[in-house]
């Protein structure tokens, strides 16, 4: 695991910019594993001013979305679909067809899920997985449990993430505490992983998943044995780390 240190958000969010458009330019056809959230936003922003500078070129990509709340769909302001197309995807020149997020509408959640795993699979899994942490350690949606998932599968949203995420809708009781998220084991076969994190209130899951055991108490802590992992934190997100050497 490797450990860049970021002065502040927004210099995470050009270092986070910079791997993923390095990923790009090296291989134009690139399939990229993407986050939702506030932390990804600056990265996302930072992509499209370099696509508008013609910097970089998308229409090759393919993208692979973590996770997306059960019940909501493309058109529903909080859905991640709805998220990723008015942040990101509508502002650069990917083709929608490419772009891949779970079907919070299908009501048959089994059925969902194969269906996601099926097609993040065929595809032959994702060069480079972006993800995000909460406050919890849980990377998408995969909250602390006594096992490690393995496939794309439902999850019930612990009240910590469900507090987290209320500040994106009107009250608290608004929150879905369902989603469909990508499993450990499908994140784990990424090429690379990146890892984004910004804020004291994130320093202890930060801490945990580069410090502490390997446990699925903290599923950001099975990152530690990936070969090929990139953690791009600030100051306050490493404020409570004793040691930044890389392992």
């Amino acid at each position: 695991m490797k450990v860049l240190k970021a002065s502040n958000y927004d210099d995470m969010s050009r270092k986070v910019a910079n791997i993923i458009s390095a990923q790009v330019i090296l291989k134009p056809d690139a399939r990229l594993g993407l986050a939702t959230g506030t932390t990804p936003i600056g990265a996302y922003k930072q992509l499209i001013n370099w696509y508008e500078k013609g910097d970089i070129d998308f229409s090759e990509v393919s993208t692979y979305n973590l996770d997306e709340y059960r019940g909501l769909g493309k058109d529903d302001p909080q859905s991640y679909r709805y998220f990723m197309d008015h942040t990101f995807f509508d502002h650069i020149n990917i083709d929608k067809a490419r772009t891949h997020v779970p079907d919070g509408t299908n009501p048959d959640a089994a059925a969902a899920c194969a269906a996601y795993d099926k097609l993040v699979k065929s595809a032959g899994y994702t060069d480079l997985q972006l993800l995000g942490i909460g406050r919890n350690g849980h990377i998408g949606f995969n909250e602390p449990s006594d096992v490690f998932s393995k496939g794309t599968h439902c999850v019930d949203l612990t009240p910590s993430t469900i507090e987290a995420n209320a500040r994106l809708f009107d009250k608290a009781e608004d929150v879905p505490r369902q989603a469909y998220t990508m499993g450990v084991q499908t994140i784990m076969h990424a090429e690379m992983i990146l890892v984004a994190a910004s804020g004291a209130d994130k320093a202890e899951a930060v801490r945990n998943m580069i410090e502490g055991p390997v446990t699925p108490e903290c599923p950001a802590s099975i990152l530690q044995l990936h070969t090929n992992c990139v953690v791009v934190a600030d100051d306050k997100a490493l404020s409570q780390c004793t040691s930044m050497a890389s392992v």
